[in-house]
């Protein structure tokens, strides 16, 4: 009873895939796929352009405060564009459809799931002898 993947709280057994609290049947998992999450650009580049706008129109005005909340704008937009990660998701395929089974931004570690998955699902269909 050898466990041939276990770490940060996934685990793939001859018999199942364990993650998050999840477990999908091996002889169910038709297939796993490493999906790449990109960052969003679309809010933080609101964020910061209804940011500029709010200062030039402070500026236009002559209003510190809608100078001061414009700026403010843009520093948030530009941080939340910085604070954004590229996540990686191993997707699930069963006969119910897919589905996350795990998420990371560690793109080797959800490929090394990926593959444990693939060669236990790999030893459970080879012939016992």
């Amino acid at each position: 009873m050898e466990t041939p993947f276990n770490d940060r709280g996934v685990s793939v057994t001859r018999n199942a895939l364990s993650s998050a609290g999840q477990v999908f049947p091996l002889r169910d998992i038709v297939d796993v796929r490493v999906v790449t999450v990109p960052k969003n650009k679309v809010l933080p580049l609101t964020i910061s352009l209804l940011g500029l706008a709010g200062a030039i129109v402070g500026a236009i005005l002559r209003s510190p405060v809608g100078m001061v909340c414009g700026t403010m704008l843009v520093v948030v937009g530009w941080l939340t564009w910085l604070t954004q990660d590229i996540t990686h998701r191993l997707m699930v395929r069963t006969a119910n459809g897919d589905r996350e089974a795990l998420s990371s931004t560690d793109r080797d570690f959800v490929e090394r799931v990926g593959v444990a998955v693939n060669e236990a699902k790999a030893t459970a269909a080879a012939p016992k002898v």
